[in-house]
């Protein structure tokens, strides 16, 4: 049975989310055809199927009727399971991975299912030749996009902070879904194109349509905790000559102990554990090194460096190191929570909340060298933490609710904001509603024939105060059918990347060494499956 629920799931995200691909048109209602004289009429209505429960009933079926797995594969079923009308909010990752000389574009794509369950799946691992230019990867992800049916129906698309994304998304983009991160833009490095390409090229604008761009916010904070911090402490003759001093200690430590059999045998002798070696494609690699080398006593560290050939740390560049990590740390665990699979966009700005709270209390704890370090790390989230979608996200999530707000300003605003939010969910999702009764046929009687009681029209203000003062579970959305769709809208994007860099993490395995004359077509093919 799991092994058929996995090809069922082979083929679903391939073709799950095509809404529209099949019009209504090709059906034909009115057949004149034979109809069998006790066939059973099946309703399925949009709220009353989720995503598991279809995948349930599928694998069912293929088993109980010891069908092949290929039967999800046929195009006929296909047309039966492209009928089924379940609708979803999904977003997506993207970035670009490049190995043995190749580069390929990966993007998974992200949905919450009406259990509040949160689901992932692999779009794409596609290859991409010439150079990564923002029309190049605009026309890409919009044909990803474009080819399992969510054409302008991805809420957003979560990408790193690189400068062809980000002008990517700022030349496609409408200028009405423009995230409010997408209007920072001022400070980006430029981009060089070669004309000639670009002449020769066919014009593609006017034709792709992306959605909005959320940065990573775990490339974000990786930015801050390598590139800023670095240039802040560069920045004062102080701390300046201390840092590079201590750094380069450490990078000859880690150099030696990783080239060398005997000094790693020496380290390991007395840590009694191996040094970690920072990587620059790894995030919080930096932290962790220096960790695991502050885990040695400075009476330890410095004999340790005199065996290995290596100038021994002074007391101050040691302490340096100690304040160093102390700051440090709030970010490596704000960036372990945003690149999490659970974690949902509403944990976004609460993050952030607490980071800068907690970096900004150690300023007193810390010597002059370490001091004015807290207050680089708050530059880059300025824009963020006053979007209207990091803050409806957050507002939504059972979690945080409004907890996260600091003066009762910002938590009117915030509920006034959600309350608006509420009427214009309300307005788009009127239904009929819902007293009208199915008339008793004419051979029965309706005997409990009372006047039908009028329904308490639907009050915004009511719902979301209601919301606030519940639980904090999230099946507490459950009882709040507004707030619930809200939070499905906002909060499927991820604030990290993190996935679509799994995605390649698993590409690594598969494209190793010996098999790189794969195809990239085969390639692709094995990773998504």
């Amino acid at each position: 049975l799991q092994h058929v629920r996995s090809a069922f799931d082979g083929w679903k995200y391939r073709h799950y989310f095509q809404f529209d691909s099949v019009k209504t048109a090709n059906v034909d209602s009115t057949s004149d055809g034979p109809t069998a004289s006790k066939q059973v009429k099946i309703d399925i209505k949009p709220a009353g199927l989720g995503a598991a429960e279809l995948k349930k009933l599928v694998a069912g079926y293929v088993v109980e009727e010891m069908l092949p797995i290929s039967t999800v594969d046929s195009e006929s079923f296909r047309r039966i399971i492209d009928k089924i009308p379940i609708k979803n909010f999904v977003s997506t990752t993207a970035d670009i991975w490049t190995v043995n000389n190749k580069s390929f574009l990966g993007v998974t794509v992200h949905w919450i299912n009406s259990t509040l369950q949160r689901n992932k799946a692999a779009l794409a691992c596609k290859r991409i030749k010439g150079s990564h230019t923002f029309d190049v990867i605009g026309a890409e992800i919009e044909e990803i996009h474009s080819t399992y049916g969510l054409h302008g129906k991805v809420v957003a698309t979560v990408a790193d902070n690189a400068s062809n994304f980000a002008k990517a998304f700022r030349v496609y983009q409408s200028c009405d879904l423009e995230s409010e991160s997408e209007k920072e833009d001022d400070e980006e490095e430029p981009t060089f194109t070669d004309v000639i390409n670009v002449l020769s090229a066919p014009s593609t604008e006017g034709q792709v349509s992306l959605p909005p761009h959320y940065r990573c916010a775990s490339h974000t904070i990786n930015l801050i905790s390598t590139s800023d911090v670095e240039k802040h402490l560069n920045s004062s003759a102080e701390t300046k000559s201390v840092y590079r001093s201590s750094m380069a200690k450490c990078s000859a430590l880690w150099t030696k102990a990783s080239r060398s059999t005997l000094a790693a045998e020496q380290v390991e002798e007395i840590s009694r554990r191996k040094l970690m070696v920072p990587t620059s494609t790894r995030w919080n690699s930096l932290y962790e090194a220096i960790s695991r080398i502050l885990t040695i006593p400075s009476n330890e560290l410095n004999p340790m460096c005199v065996k290995l050939g290596i100038k021994c740390f002074t007391e101050k560049e040691y302490q340096f190191l100690k304040e160093y990590i102390s700051v440090m740390k709030p970010l490596t665990v704000a960036l372990d929570i945003l690149q999490g699979d659970e974690c949902p966009y509403g944990a976004l700005l609460p993050t952030l909340t607490s980071l800068m709270s907690k970096t900004l209390a150690l300023k007193d704890d810390l010597s002059k060298m370490t001091a004015t370090l807290p207050d680089a790390i708050k530059t880059r989230f300025n824009a963020v933490l006053e979007s209207q979608e990091g803050r409806l996200a957050a507002a939504t999530c059972p979690k945080f609710k409004l907890r996260w707000l600091r003066d009762e300003c910002s938590r009117v605003q915030v509920k006034e904001l959600l309350i608006t939010e509420c009427r214009t969910t309300a307005a788009a999702t009127a239904e009929v509603p819902q007293d009208s009764q199915t008339p008793a046929s004419p051979d029965k009687m309706d005997f409990f024939d009372f006047e039908i009681q009028p329904r308490e029209s639907f009050s915004a203000e009511n719902e979301v105060t209601d919301y606030i003062r519940s639980g904090h579970e999230l099946e507490i959305l459950n009882q709040f059918p507004k707030v619930k769709k809200i939070y499905m809208k906002y909060n499927t994007p991820t604030p990290s990347s993190a996935p679509v860099e799994r995605l390649f993490s698993l590409g690594g395995l598969v494209l190793s060494p010996k098999r790189n004359r794969l195809s990239d077509r085969r390639f692709e093919k094995l990773l998504n499956f």
